[in-house]
């Protein structure tokens, strides 16, 4: 049975190839976006052009209360699935009121008319920099009160809303952690496009904490499909994580960019930046056990389609 969904940052990396997925699938999309320029809203405008004649667009902020509310007038949904929010943890420190309006005024915007306009879901997109400095594998029962960034402390605050929001009102929510998205149509401030973008051009990347980190690298189609999986299955109020449940260390997932570009990285070694943390890596029996989702794409595979896709979006040839 088809729906009709809200996707707050559809024009986003994540949320964009969300929207494709929806319509795969003969739900009707409302797309709402504002097209920040924390990076290039170019990027955004291709995403949607992919889908715009096929969906309802809004260039809203999610934190204009008014202007976001009169898109809940005209429409009745079936379920939101909000995505918009200020990304990035450094950024976070340098910018905390980006994050406070986009985060938590934004989400308790998404949570009050999904409330007052009777939406019977929302999906929400967390993260796995909640965790902080938790002892890997992390698990969704574990403690999250002490979040090392900005950033972390507003998703944080967005799920504490959110329980409140079904606690309070009976709004079913459901907070999606995800952990180190990558992929095609992926964000410019995000390791592997910056990490591609300067071998191809044969400047130096950055290695932070010299180079002993380690990721839980989750696909992005894997992640679509993870949300699209408790987008149907409404669940009262829960936090998920959606990982692949291993680690990939950053100079291996290194290593493979340079064999699949045939190049060699000049490296600079650099200190651990203020909020990052050395280690994500995510339990995923509860996503296996609640969603029956489980991720499937390796690392290589990623790496190798986001190269096709950026060599492709660029124009560069191999």
């Amino acid at each position: 049975m088809s729906m009709r969904v809200m996707v707050t940052g559809g024009a986003g990396f994540i949320g964009s190839q969300l929207i494709l997925a929806l319509l795969a699938e003969g739900n009707d999309v409302v797309c709402v976006d504002n097209l920040d320029p924390y990076y290039d809203p170019a990027l955004k405008r291709a995403r949607l052009a992919r889908f715009e004649d096929r969906v309802v667009f809004y260039e809203t902020d999610i934190a204009d209360a008014k202007a976001f509310e009169a898109i809940f007038q005209k429409h009745p949904f079936d379920a939101v699935c909000h995505l918009a929010g200020q990304a990035g943890v450094l950024y976070s420190l340098k910018n905390p009121f980006i994050y406070g309006e986009s985060n938590v005024m934004g989400t308790l915007n998404v949570l009050e008319f999904s409330k007052r306009y009777k939406v019977p879901h929302v999906v929400y997109a967390s993260t796995s920099s909640i965790y902080g400095e938790n002892k890997p594998p992390f698990s969704e029962s574990d403690r999250v009160d002490t979040p090392v960034s900005i950033y972390a402390a507003t998703k944080r605050a967005g799920e504490l809303l959110a329980y409140t929001y079904h606690h309070s009102f009976g709004l079913q929510t459901t907070a999606l952690r995800f952990f180190t998205v990558y992929g095609p149509w992926g964000r410019p401030d995000m390791a592997l496009f910056k990490f591609v973008k300067n071998i191809l051009a044969g400047k130096p990347i950055d290695v932070y904490n010299n180079g002993d980190m380690r990721r839980d690298f989750t696909y992005v189609s894997d992640i679509v499909s993870g949300f699209m999986a408790a987008l149907k299955k409404p669940m009262g109020f829960e936090i998920i994580n959606l990982g692949h449940g291993e680690t990939v260390r950053l100079m291996d997932f290194v290593a493979t960019i340079e064999r699949e570009l045939g190049m060699k990285a000049k490296i600079n070694f650099m200190p651990m930046q203020m909020g990052d943390v050395p280690v994500t890596h995510a339990n995923p029996h509860k996503a296996k056990e609640l969603l029956g989702w489980e991720a499937h794409i390796s690392v290589d595979e990623g790496i190798k389609n986001f190269i096709q896709w950026y060599r492709e979006y660029y124009k560069i040839s191999s």
